[in-house]
């Protein structure tokens, strides 16, 4: 696995777990550990996608920096991968 699909898999797994403990604190919101898990990978998920897009470029399209470019474009889409390896 490259460096790109493992930090795209990482920023997955962190979605998965946000969403899952989101829909528990939905009905538990004062629930302590389940604070501190959705905490733990936001936190990893931030420095995920940080990590991916200093060396990959945008991964989303908010990670727009203002600039004059629309960088969002530059890089290879989902389906030219198989171009990069």
């Amino acid at each position: 696995m490259t460096e790109r699909e493992v930090l795209l898999k990482r920023v997955q797994v962190c979605d998965f777990a946000l969403n899952d403990a989101a829909l528990f604190l939905d009905v538990n919101p004062d629930h302590a550990e389940a604070l501190a898990f959705y905490k733990k990978y936001l936190d990893l998920r931030k420095a995920t996608v940080e990590a991916f897009q200093e060396k990959f470029g945008p991964l989303t399209r908010d990670a727009y920096d203002g600039g004059p470019r629309w960088n969002w474009v530059d890089g290879p889409w989902p389906w030219q991968m198989e171009e990069v390896r």
